[in-house]
Order: C-alpha cells, then structure tokens, then sequence
C-alpha cells in the first residue's frame, strides 16, 4: 500500500530495509548503484522504497560523502542584462553534472561579497565561482582559501588560489579604438564604469596603447556606476567639458544607452556628431535606434566554461588555470 509522507513523517532506510526483509545497509547499497546485491534482492528493496515513497536525505547524503553537489554563484548586479546569460550557460552546465547552482547576488559591494563567499562555506557548497568580483586581491584571495575550489569570471588569480575565466577586454578596447580611428574620430573620451572593476581597468589599458599608437591622448576618464543613468551623467560632465568631442567609448552598454540619452538631450546627432561604442552586447544593443556598435561577448560559454573548469578542480589534483575568450567587435549603426 502507498503511504504518503510529510516533513514530520520521513520514511528512514530502516523503514525500507525492514519492509523489504534485509538489511539498512543492503537497502543504502541498492539504492546508490553500489552493488552487492542479487537482482531479485535488488528488486524488493526498490519496490519496498517504492511502496513507501522513500525518499533520500540528500543534506545526510552530503555529510556521508563530503559533497553537497551544490555550487556557490555570485554576480555584482542580478539587474545587469549581461550576467543572467552567464548564469544561464553555468546552470546548463553544472545541471548536466548533476549539480545545482546557488545563486546570490553581490549589488556592486565588496562588502557584501566578502560576506557570500563566506556564506557559501556554511552552506557546503562543493565550489565557487565569482563572477566580476569587487574585492581588491589580497582580500579577494584570502576570502577563497577556504573554499574546496573556485574560479572567477572576468578576474585573474594565481592557479592555487582559482581558475579564471578571461575576457581580453585590452584586446576589445584596442579594437574599438583602432575602428573610430579609421572612421576619422580624433577626439574620442572614456566612459569608465567602476573605479573598482578589473575588467575596466583592462579596457583602459587597452585605450591607451593604441591612442598612444596613432599619436593621440585621451582625456582622463570618467568613472560612474556600470548603469543607464551613471553613463548619462558621466556623459553629460563630458560633454560639458571637452570642446569638439567626437566620439565616446563606454564601459558597457547600459553606460552607452545612457550616453546616448545624454547626446539626445544636448542635440548632438549619433553617429554624425557622435560615435559611440558599447561592450558586452546585451540584447537591448542591437533594437537600440540607431544600433549600438559595442564588443561582443560570448557570455552563455563563459558560463559553461566557468562550471567545467570549476568541476576540473574539484575533481582532479591537476589546477586548470586559465581560459581566456576574445570579444568580438559589431559594428552598427552608433559609428
């Protein structure tokens, strides 16, 4: 006869075992593919588990094994279009591992952040990945020592301490300046999104080789929140101060949008006043009137590729260290 159960009447092994006529330790054989057991034995205790919808603990199962097949997720801004495809691509792939994803969202605080990655320990997640973390290295490494592995989006870290999954943003600003470059743009200005973003330090670095390459400075950039409005406003201070300003490039696309805005407002044409060029390729870019020129980044695989380096070092004492994805420039309407 089925038996329904409830939290205050979980069905034990013992149940199982005694319903089936063997032992609890013949039943937890049978049921986690262990063998050891003949098939008529085999088919009474799944039957007998059957018969009383039993149902694993998987938190006792964790303890026993050290694994709680959980992995611990964190993201600046749940908010920004350009980490859900991230997470989506993670989930893919650690849901065909059989892991789940513990998700939780930082809202551009490192304080905050130190707190989740602490967080996860308690929660006996099996590793983490840090997507564009906020904290300064030294900190940052200190708060994943503890972790069983790690690795980090959009970040670098010495293989003990975690994998990295990289964009080559020097590589996409380069490419984005050497493209206002050959469109006759001479008097380009940075929109640099947090003072506290690696990646934006990389896409700085990147600017100002190749500006130096075609013998032109860019003035000193502007940093603001990696949002709508903090573009606008970085723009609008912009505009506000450089004469003859040809063209802008921003730290994502949401800045972009926002500077776009801004250009709207003073009554500058964009693209025939103003070039400007996004990053990351968020869906709003392309239906954006006139479409936005930005970077493409390939976020859904480095979601994937985040989750099967993670897995590798968990699993195996080889540390997997580096993958490094280049974006791709689409030019549009905005140059």
């Amino acid at each position: 006869m089925s038996r329904t159960t409830d939290f205050e009447s979980k069905i034990t092994i013992a149940e199982v075992a005694r319903a089936a006529g063997v032992s609890p330790m013949t039943v937890s054989r049978v049921l986690n593919g262990r063998g050891g057991a003949s098939a008529e034995t085999s088919e009474r205790v799944l039957s007998a588990a059957n018969q009383l919808n039993y149902r694993p603990n998987p938190f006792a199962r964790g303890l026993r094994s050290d694994r709680s097949k959980t992995i611990g997720f964190l993201v600046p801004d749940i908010t920004n279009p350009f980490f859900p495809e991230i997470i989506r691509g993670a989930e893919d792939a650690a849901n065909a591992a059989g892991y789940n994803l513990l998700l939780s969202n930082v809202v551009e605080s490192s304080k905050r952040e130190a707190e989740l990655i602490d967080a996860f320990l308690i929660h006996r997640v099996d590793g983490i990945i840090v997507c564009s973390p906020r904290l300064p290295d030294s900190a940052l490494h200190k708060a994943l020592a503890p972790h069983r592995a790690a690795v980090l989006i959009n970040r670098e870290a010495p293989k003990d301490v975690a994998g990295t999954i990289m964009t080559d943003y020097e590589y996409g600003a380069s490419q984005a300046i050497n493209h206002l470059v050959e469109r006759g743009r001479r008097n380009i200005a940075i929109i640099a999104g947090p003072r506290n973003s690696y990646g934006g330090k990389c896409r700085l670095l990147g600017i100002g080789k190749t500006l130096a390459e075609h013998d032109m400075k860019a003035p000193e950039p502007v940093y603001c929140d990696p949002t709508v409005a903090g573009g606008r406003t970085a723009a609008e201070r912009l505009l506000a101060a450089i004469t003859g300003l040809d063209a802008l490039v921003c730290y994502n696309d949401l800045n972009a949008v926002g500077a776009m805005q801004a250009c709207r407002a003073a009554g500058i044409a964009v693209p025939h006043q103003m070039a400007l060029i996004g990053f990351d390729d968020i869906p709003i870019a392309e239906l954006m009137s006139p479409a936005l020129t930005t970077l493409r980044v390939h976020k859904r695989e480095m979601g994937e590729a985040a989750v099967r380096l993670l897995l590798s070092r968990m699993m195996t004492k080889n540390k997997q260290h580096g993958v490094v994805i280049e974006p791709e420039l689409m030019v549009r309407e905005t140059t």
